[in-house]
């Protein structure tokens, strides 16, 4: 790389306090606690998913308290990108900033779609694919106005959504019953055994999506204030928050009837509602309504995150430069999130073309997202232990606490993940390894335009080698 090459531009606007981020990084996730969940119960039943969404749980807590160190350190608009660039260079930058396109570009699909099932409870007329894309078109508009009027509306749908899960565990309360949550609880058994395992195993995407995109509050680093403290608390808050949530929904839709009736549902909580409150209660609308906060809330959420990382990787020089533009005025990456709304939009159209697996189009879109977020995961973890030997006076605000037995068992914990993803949906597995390929050959063919990309700082880091 060239001493005379310009140092890069910042023109993300620095205007997010811990709240917001906060309301990012919780925003980004809460859609799980509303839909995609539900469909580990198929596999593994209500306690075998229980087991599952502790051991996911665990490794989700360790992970951010471990990324957080350097999210703080190395405050760039490509996250996990970034990271991986700057501790084993291109090609770990190029593998890192491929599994989050993947994860923050197929997550919104889904969520789209669920909101599309939420809006037909109340419009049975309405077409949920046409509702999805209404809804890419809404958001898009949204996030281009500008991060705090982004942010801000964000903070204020995420708040309502978190009432609203509180709100549904207490409207359900009175028919919930211990007998109807143990029932058939071991994949379908009510005992334990051998087999339950793998019922398990195969349910972990799932449990994966009640924590799936916290991680993207880190792509908005360059446009919060003083990420080096307000980055710490969202996180921390942010987990906390969604743990927790996470529990109360799954226990308490699962105890209110037979929860195998909705195990493979777009919108498990109105369906666990209509059995305590029946279907022309105040409360049933009203959690339809209510509840679509929680899924606009991921949605316009992660959007903002495949813009960042859209752009940031554009910036770089690992996608065309056209998309790391912003806009003149707002200051946002327009072309950016075009860019991943017309690949979103084609995966919600996609099983017209192709199919797999048997599973519903959601499940399948649910577990390609994980997929790119577990070899993330795993990326990013290697970053950190990367990081620590070769930069060790690197400034670090925020130091992953028990090092090194939390990355470790962040670490440890996506590989088991990605383990049983990989064994238990293949041909996704393939289809992924295939458009990573497709990726590292346009990658490969591309490095002029790196080289001739602004200089970055935090990305030149000891693993920087010429390319």
């Amino acid at each position: 790389m060239s001493s005379a090459q310009p140092h890069v531009t910042r023109e993300l606007k620095p205007v997010l306090g811990a709240l917001p981020l906060w309301g990012i990084a919780v925003g980004l996730v809460i859609s799980g606690e509303y839909f995609g969940w539900s469909y580990g119960w198929a596999s593994a039943g209500t306690l075998g998913f229980l087991v599952a969404t502790a051991f996911v749980a665990l490794m989700y807590t360790t992970f951010i308290f471990s990324f957080t160190e350097l999210s703080t350190a190395i405050p760039h608009a490509g996250g996990p990108f970034a990271y991986a660039r700057r501790a084993f260079g291109p090609t770990g930058g190029y593998i890192a900033g491929f599994a989050t396109l993947i994860e923050f570009v197929f997550a919104p699909p889904a969520i789209s779609l669920a909101i599309g099932a939420y809006l037909n409870v109340q419009f049975p007329a309405l077409d949920p694919k046409l509702a999805a894309v209404g809804a890419y078109v809404v958001f898009i508009a949204l996030n281009a106005l500008g991060v705090s009027i982004a942010a801000t509306f964000e903070l204020v749908v995420t708040l309502l959504a978190v009432v609203e899960l509180l709100v549904f565990a207490g409207v359900v309360a009175p028919g919930w019953s211990l007998a109807n949550f143990l029932a058939h609880g071991w994949a379908g058994a009510d005992t334990f055994s051998a087999g339950t395992w793998a019922g398990i195993f195969a349910a972990i995407p799932f449990a994966i999506w009640f924590f799936l995109a916290i991680e993207g509050a880190a792509m908005a680093a360059e446009e919060a204030k003083d990420p080096r403290r307000t980055i710490p608390i969202a996180y921390v808050a942010g987990i906390l928050t969604l743990v927790a949530l996470a529990f109360l929904v799954m226990i308490m839709a699962g105890g209110v009837g037979d929860w195998r009736e909705l195990s493979n549902i777009n919108d498990p909580l109105p369906q666990a509602m209509k059995i305590v409150v029946g279907q022309s209660s105040f409360w049933m609308h009203m959690l339809v309504w209510i509840g679509l906060f929680g899924l606009i809330a991921s949605f316009h959420g992660i959007i903002l995150g495949y813009s960042r990382q859209i752009f940031a990787l554009a910036r770089a020089g690992y996608l065309p430069h056209y998309f790391a533009k912003v806009h003149p005025r707002f200051r946002t990456p327009v072309r950016a999130l075009i860019a991943g709304g017309i690949v979103g939009i084609a995966a919600v159209f996609s099983d017209e073309w192709v199919t797999f697996g048997g599973q519903p189009l959601t499940a399948n879109i649910v577990t390609m997202a994980v997929l790119g977020a577990i070899v993330m995961y795993v990326v990013s973890m290697a970053a950190l232990f990367r990081l620590r030997q070769t930069e060790p006076a690197l400034t670090r605000p925020f130091r992953a606490p028990f090092y090194p037995v939390f990355p470790a068992v962040a670490l440890a914990g996506g590989v088991v993940c990605l383990f049983a993803v990989v064994y238990f949906n293949l041909e996704l597995a393939l289809l992924f390894l295939g458009l990573l390929i497709v990726g590292y050959v346009y990658f490969r063919l591309t490095e002029r335009q790196r080289e001739e990309a602004p200089h970055d700082e935090m990305l030149a880091g000891a693993a920087d080698t010429p390319r």
